[in-house]
């Protein structure tokens, strides 16, 4: 290996240890999650839903708190129920900052889901948690924004219909950001250390 070789050999090697410096001190800055981080996807970004009470909503509502948003429907015999059991329990284990968590309910069923059925589901698990109902064009326009799947599954009668349905979480930092996609079953622990580091990181 002659002189120049050996120079440009030692620019390389200082080059990468500078690069791996950089990763690390990023890696160390840089939040862990257990969810998907989707930071600075382009969808998702919010809505303007009317809730159960009749009064319209947006992201901005909630400012200063955690969001976390599913959809799902009042008779669904699971995934839905486990997930609010599932967010009551996190917001239980936050503690002081359990009022800086606010979930946030889309149902895909409007036909059945009326806001006294929707306020009812609601004060099951949580009477914070907030339920919203969409017009049915409503519905497709922001499952469209969120990539979010639903489907009518016809029953033995007109109204004994179930849904079809995505079943994972949006969830959102103090800004209003979108920030990770959490897949059913992840768990409670899973959960609360999530909402924890970006209440964190705010």
């Amino acid at each position: 290996m002659n002189k120049r070789q050996a120079l440009r050999l030692m620019g390389w090697t200082g080059l990468a240890a500078a690069a791996a410096l950089s990763l690390a001190a990023c890696s160390e800055n840089k939040p862990s999650f257990n969810a998907v981080d989707i930071t600075g996807a382009d969808y998702a970004k919010g809505f303007s839903l009317t809730d159960a009470e009749g009064k319209q909503r947006t992201l901005a509502d909630f400012k200063g708190k955690v969001v976390v948003m599913f959809f799902g429907y009042a008779q669904c015999p699971d995934v839905c129920p486990t997930t609010m059991s599932e967010m009551a329990q996190v917001k239980q284990q936050l503690g002081s900052d359990a009022d800086k968590l606010q979930v946030v309910f889309v149902t895909v069923d409007p036909e059945r889901d009326t806001p006294e059925v929707m306020k009812a589901y609601m004060g099951a698990f949580d009477p914070a948690f907030v339920a919203l109902i969409p017009t049915q064009e409503q519905l497709a326009a922001v499952a469209k924004d969120y990539k979010v799947y639903y489907k009518k599954v016809e029953g033995k009668t007109p109204t004994s219909y179930s849904m079809d349905h995505s079943a994972a979480s949006f969830v959102y930092d103090t800004e209003g950001r979108l920030r990770l996609y959490a897949r059913y079953g992840a768990g409670v622990p899973a959960m609360v250390s999530d909402v924890k580091a970006l209440l964190k990181s705010s």
